[in-house]
C-alpha cells in the first residue's frame, strides 16, 4: 500500500529541472504529481511515476541523483476541516509526518494526499483503523489516468 517515490536532488540554477523532465520525457514515463521544495543551494523534486523503476535507470543513466522512498496516498474529504479530520489521526496514532502534497485531481468529493510518515506501516494501520482509505498504487495511476 506505499507507494514510491523519487526524490532528486537539483542545483538551484536556471536549467535544472528540465533535465528530469526531459529524461523522462525521452523515456516515455508519465509524471503523476511532483513537488518542488529548494533551499539556497539546492532544491529536491519529488516525484510519483507509474513505472518508478524504470525512471530511476533512466534518470541515473543521465547523470541524476535518485533516492527511492516510500510514501503514503491517502483519501481525504474534499470540504472545510477534511484535512484537520486526517490530522487529528495522525496525532492520536503519535505519527511523524515528514512531508506531505497533494495529488492534482480528485477522486469524486475527495482530494488525494501524499504523506512521507517516519513509520509507514504505524501510519497504514492507524489510518485504517480509523476509516482512512489508503490508496493502493494500481488504483492510484487508473484514477490518475481516468
Amino acid at each position: 500500500m506505499k507507494l514510491h517515490q523519487l526524490s532528486l536532488f537539483l542545483e538551484n540554477k536556471p536549467r535544472q529541472l528540465r533535465v528530469p523532465s526531459k529524461v523522462l520525457a525521452a523515456a516515455g514515463v508519465d509524471i503523476l504529481t511532483l513537488a518542488l521544495a529548494d533551499t539556497q543551494q539546492f532544491g529536491i523534486l519529488r516525484l510519483i511515476v507509474q513505472d518508478w523503476e524504470k525512471a530511476r535507470q533512466v534518470l541515473e543513466q543521465a547523470g541524476c541523483v535518485v533516492n527511492v522512498t516510500e510514501v503514503v496516498a491517502i483519501e481525504v474529504p474534499d470540504r472545510p476541516g477534511g484535512l484537520d479530520q486526517i490530522l487529528a489521526v495522525v496525532e492520536e496514532a503519535d505519527l511523524n509526518i515528514e512531508y506531505m502534497y497533494s495529488f492534482t485531481f480528485h477522486r469524486g468529493d475527495r482530494a488525494i494526499l501524499v504523506i512521507r510518515f517516519e513509520d509507514g506501516d504505524a501510519a497504514i494501520a492507524a489510518l485504517q483503523a480509523n476509516g482512512i482509505n489508503v490508496i493502493e498504487s494500481v488504483e492510484l495511476f487508473k484514477q490518475a489516468k481516468a
